[in-house]
């Protein structure tokens, strides 16, 4: 994982912390922005961004959306 940015790194930390490290453990949008501390919509962007990289999942729900880290 050396390839991700300080906002990644930032990013797959906390939810680290929060434990998302399996698809029972999924974290919110709003769980990880807390943690980080950091704005909604740079948290958001940073997400789809590690999505797109394969270092986490996105996994649709009714309300909304989770996410677990694929490499714990």
């Amino acid at each position: 994982m050396a390839d991700l940015n300080p906002m990644e790194q930032l990013v797959v930390n906390a939810m680290k912390e929060l434990g998302a490290t399996k698809d029972t453990t999924i974290k919110t949008a709003d769980d990880i922005m807390k943690k980080c501390n950091r704005p909604k919509g740079l948290v958001n962007n940073t997400l789809t961004s590690l999505v797109q990289k394969g270092v986490i999942k996105r996994v649709a729900r009714e309300k909304a959306s989770g996410y677990f880290l694929l490499q714990a």
